[in-house]
C-alpha cells in the first residue's frame, strides 16, 4: 500500500491527554496537552515516530486536534513550539488561543 493509500485519523485518546494520529491502525504519533481548567488546553508535546516523520501528519495531526479543541468550545495554549508555528502559519486558528 503506497502512502497516497495509507488510512489516516485522528483520535483523542480518552484514557490520557493526548490526540493521537493512527496510520493503517498503527498510533505514529501523539499532541499532548494539560488540561488547565475553564475549557482551556494547554498544548506541551507533538511527537511523530521517526519512521514516519516528514510525511505532514504533524500539521494533520495538530490541525484535527484544533478542529476537535473548536467543536468542543475550548481554547488552547501553544506551549508546544511544533503548535505554536502550525497557528502562525495557519491563522484561521489564532482565535482559539487563550488570553
Amino acid at each position: 500500500m503506497s502512502e497516497s493509500e495509507a488510512v489516516v485519523t485522528v483520535v483523542q485518546d480518552a484514557s490520557k491527554p493526548e490526540y493521537d494520529i493512527v496510520v493503517d491502525g498503527e498510533v505514529v504519533g501523539s499532541a499532548q496537552y494539560v488540561d488547565d481548567g475553564d475549557g482551556v488546553h494547554r498544548y506541551t508535546h507533538t511527537k511523530i515516530d521517526p519512521g514516519h516523520e516528514g510525511k505532514g501528519y504533524a500539521a494533520t495531526l495538530v490541525g484535527a486536534a484544533l478542529d476537535a479543541e473548536r467543536e468542543a468550545g475550548h481554547r488552547i495554549v501553544a506551549e508546544c513550539p511544533y503548535v505554536a508555528s502550525f497557528v502562525e502559519k495557519h491563522p484561521e486558528y489564532a482565535d482559539l488561543l487563550a488570553d
